[in-house]
C-alpha cells in the first residue's frame, strides 16, 4: 500500500518538484489576490466616499469658537464664564460667521483651526433678530480654507446634508441627515421672526450652533442654529439659518457692523374682538396705533396715533389711533405681524396699510425708510 501511494503522488501534479519560473507565478498570484482582497474590504459605498469627500473639503474651514461672558454669582461678585460653539470660514482672510447667541454677550472670543492654532477673534457684527454674527481672526499670513456658499433655490425636502461642529466640545464631528422641510420659521430671542428656516434630522447638540450645514457637492446651505428637544439633546429636529438669509444679513453686518432693517415709526398694540367693537371699527383683529415717529415713514404717510383715552372697567386707554388691520395683502393682529412682514423688505420700498380710522375704512402707501438711530452714520 505504501509503495503504490507513494507512486500516485509521484505523477500528481501537487507532487511535482516546482522550478524556479513556477514559484514565482505562484507567489505573484497570491500577491494579486491579496490585494483585490484587500481593496474589496476598504471600497467605500459611493455615499460613504461622498461623506468623506466633503468632510475631507471642508472641515479645515470649520473653527471651535470659546466665548468668555461676566456674570453675577449668588453674592453678586462678577464672575466670567464661558461657553463653546461653531464658525465657518466665509472669507480667506479670516471672516467667520457664527450664530449671535454665540458670541453676542462675550467680552472675550478665541477661535481654534482645524490644526489646533488659536486666534483672538474680534466681533465685527451682530444681528439677534437673525441669530447671526460675524467676527475676525488675523490669520498673519496663513492661508485660510473658505466655504463656498450654496444656491437655496435648488435645496428639496429629502436630499442628503452633512453638518460640521464642535458638539460638547468634541470638535470636527460630523453628523449626516436629510432636509425634514424647508420654509419653516422660528423665532429669535428677541421675538422676532426667522424666516426660510431648513428643518434637518442631522444630528445637532450643543456646539453645533454657529457651524455648517452642508449639502453633497460641499456648499454651504445652512447656519445651524436651534434644535427641539426636552433633554437639551439632538432628537433628530435641528434648524439652521439657510443661505438665503445668509447672504441678505452678512453683507450688512461686515459693512455696517449690523443689519439696517426698514421700519414703519410706530408704536402700536394688537387688540381683540371686545375692544374693536367697542372702538367701532367692524373688523375682529387689528393694531391700534399708540405713536409714530415725528418724522418716520407712517407720519409721512398721513397716518395718526391716539389722541386720547378712554377707561373700561378699571384701566386707562389709549383710543383715536388708526387701526391697521391688512399690510398689503396680508392680514394683521399683532405689531408682531406687521414687523414681521416687513423684515424681508429693503430701505425704499413701499408698503399700503389698511386701516380704520373710526368707523371709516382708508389705506394709505408707506415708503418704508431705516430709523435714524439705527442708521447712524452708515448711510
Amino acid at each position: 500500500m505504501i509503495s503504490l501511494w507513494r507512486k500516485r503522488s509521484t505523477n500528481s501534479e501537487f507532487a511535482r518538484p516546482k522550478g524556479p519560473k513556477q514559484s514565482h507565478r505562484r507567489s505573484k498570484f497570491i500577491v494579486i489576490a491579496a490585494a483585490l482582497w484587500a481593496s474589496q474590504i476598504q471600497a467605500l459605498l459611493p455615499d460613504e466616499q461622498n461623506n468623506v469627500d466633503v468632510y475631507q473639503k471642508t472641515v479645515s474651514a470649520v473653527v471651535n469658537i470659546t466665548s468668555t461672558t461676566l456674570r453675577q454669582d449668588f453674592f453678586f461678585e462678577v464672575v466670567p464664564q464661558k461657553g463653546a460653539g461653531s464658525g465657518v470660514i466665509i472669507k480667506s482672510d479670516g471672516y467667520i460667521v457664527t450664530n449671535h447667541h454665540v458670541v453676542g454677550n462675550a467680552v472675550n472670543v478665541e477661535v481654534t483651526l482645524h490644526d489646533k492654532a488659536q486666534y483672538p477673534a474680534k466681533v465685527v457684527g451682530l444681528d439677534p433678530d437673525s441669530d447671526l454674527a460675524i467676527i475676525k481672526i488675523n490669520p498673519k499670513g496663513k492661508k485660510l480654507t473658505a466655504i463656498e456658499y450654496g444656491a437655496p433655490e435648488s435645496l428639496m425636502v429629502g436630499q442628503k446634508v452633512l453638518a460640521i461642529g464642535n458638539p460638547f466640545g468634541y470638535g470636527g464631528s460630523l453628523s449626516t441627515g436629510v432636509i425634514s422641510s424647508l420654509g419653516r420659521d422660528i423665532r429669535a430671542t428677541t421675538g422676532r421672526l426667522i424666516r426660510d428656516i431648513i428643518q434637518t434630522d442631522a444630528a445637532i447638540n450643543p456646539g453645533n450652533s454657529g457651524g455648517p450645514l452642508l449639502d453633497s457637492a460641499s456648499k454651504l446651505i445652512g447656519i445651524n442654529t436651534q434644535i427641539f428637544s426636552p433633554s437639551g439633546a439632538s432628537h433628530g429636529i435641528g434648524f439652521a439659518i439657510s443661505v438665503k438669509t445668509l447672504r441678505r444679513i452678512v453683507d450688512q453686518l461686515i459693512q455696517f457692523g449690523k443689519v439696517l432693517r426698514p421700519d414703519l415709526g410706530i408704536d402700536a398694540v394688537g387688540l381683540g374682538a371686545d375692544l374693536l367693537e367697542f372702538m367701532g371699527a367692524p373688523i375682529e383683529q387689528g393694531v391700534m396705533i399708540l405713536a409714530l415717529d415725528k418724522g418716520g415713514p407712517a407720519a409721512k404717510a398721513g397716518l395718526k396715533g391716539a389722541n386720547r383715552e378712554r377707561v373700561i372697567g378699571f384701566r386707562r386707554i389709549p383710543v383715536g389711533g388708526d387701526i391697521i388691520f391688512q399690510v398689503d395683502e396680508t392680514p394683521v393682529a399683532t405689531l408682531r405681524d406687521i414687523l414681521d412682514y416687513i423684515s424681508d423688505k429693503k430701505a425704499g420700498e413701499s408698503v399700503t396699510l389698511h386701516f380704520y380710522r373710526g368707523k371709516t375704512k382708508q389705506s394709505a402707501k408707506v415708503r418704508l425708510t431705516v430709523p435714524a438711530d439705527v442708521a447712524g452714520e452708515s448711510l
